[in-house]
């Protein structure tokens, strides 16, 4: 079986060290290279348990990844260093896989507002292809760009896309709250994410103006049609990993069975599974690409409520990155990644 070469800029973040035990054991993929100038020189076996020719990978500076020699190159990066990478990268013929922020808004003008920058490589949005398979599936076949979805915007649009798909949500707007772990925040050093001030404690931030919302407005327009307004409440958890997230819509005009529109949309996907609502869990999805989901009708309130649940290392960034990366080489989506179990 023909292996193509694959690298890692931004290895040493938390995606990038999941993207890094997800590629060493991909049987489409070989690891050829590693970036990272925290550990530069260093041998990627001593790092992470790794074995075979993974371990002997000696880590890289960043300023080398742009001459990366890999046939696909995932880019583990800030925005501003991904938009300004992967131009490089795709002019010597790679093809890239961003997980930041850098390609996801169609729209150059949001970017200023959104994510603090104005784009440098505007012309490559458009053919940017949106790496969330279960709900952007028919462009992904081919892809030379693709931008791997935030970790809130999977867990929001995977519960939000298929009641505006409903007729649910384009009145009256929809408000969404997300519990996320400590690690959706990245790997670094800030006393606001020490573990005296977040243990024991829930934290509001970014309220009306998170960089996820447009982007799932965006997703949910291209597949539902419409999206209407959403108001979105992040909420700092003290845990490690995961996301689980609530949206509550207005029930007019909702479904008779609701829920089983929810099962239809998804019954043919591998990652995802809708559950009782009371059922979903974040135990039983870390560590996993899974996404559980579930629906229920408050008849009382007059609300459809939404709950989902996700990895937001894995489903919400790195094994994502692995699944879009199986769509646009035409593989099977579970590649690499049916072995993996909370």
């Amino acid at each position: 079986m023909n292996m193509h070469p694959a690298a890692i800029v931004g290895a040493s973040g938390y995606t990038g060290l999941e993207l890094t035990r997800l590629l060493a054991r991909h049987p489409r993929l070989r690891l050829a290279a590693l970036y990272s100038d925290r550990w530069a020189g260093e041998l990627a076996g001593a790092r992470l348990p790794l074995g075979g020719p993974a371990a002997a990978l000696a880590y890289r500076a960043l300023a080398e990844a742009a001459e990366a020699d890999a046939e696909v190159v995932f880019l583990a990066t800030p925005a501003e260093v991904s938009a300004d990478l992967a131009p490089r990268l795709l002019a010597r013929g790679a093809r890239v896989v961003d997980l930041s922020g850098a390609f996801r808004l169609e729209d150059p003008a949001l970017y200023p507002a959104w994510y603090g920058f104005s784009h440098p490589a505007p012309a490559l949005l458009a053919e940017a292809r949106y790496g969330l398979p279960e709900l952007a599936r028919a462009r992904l076949a081919g892809a030379r760009l693709v931008t791997n979805p935030g970790c809130y915007a999977t867990a929001i649009a995977l519960a939000v896309a298929p009641l505006v798909k409903a007729g649910l949500g384009l009145a009256g707007g929809i408000a969404v709250t997300g519990l996320s772990g400590v690690s959706g925040a990245g790997r670094r050093a800030s006393e606001d994410y020490s573990f005296v001030e977040v243990a024991d404690d829930l934290r509001a931030y970014r309220i009306g103006k998170h960089q996820h919302v447009p982007e799932i407005e965006q997703t949910v327009a291209r597949y539902a049609g419409a999206c209407g307004a959403i108001s979105f409440t992040p909420i700092l958890t003290p845990i490690r990993r995961g996301i689980l997230a609530t949206v509550a819509v207005r029930a007019e005009g909702a479904a008779p069975d609701l829920a089983e529109a929810v099962r239809a949309a998804y019954r043919d996907e591998p990652f995802v599974s809708v559950l009782a609502p009371d059922r979903v869990a974040l135990k039983d999805v870390l560590h996993t690409n899974r996404c559980h989901l579930g629906v229920a009708v408050d008849a009382r309130a007059g609300t459809v409520v939404a709950v989902s649940a996700i990895d937001n290392l894995v489903k919400g960034a790195a094994g994502q990155a692995v699944q879009a990366l199986n769509a646009a080489m035409q593989w099977p989506e579970t590649t690499g990644l049916d072995l993996l179990g909370g």
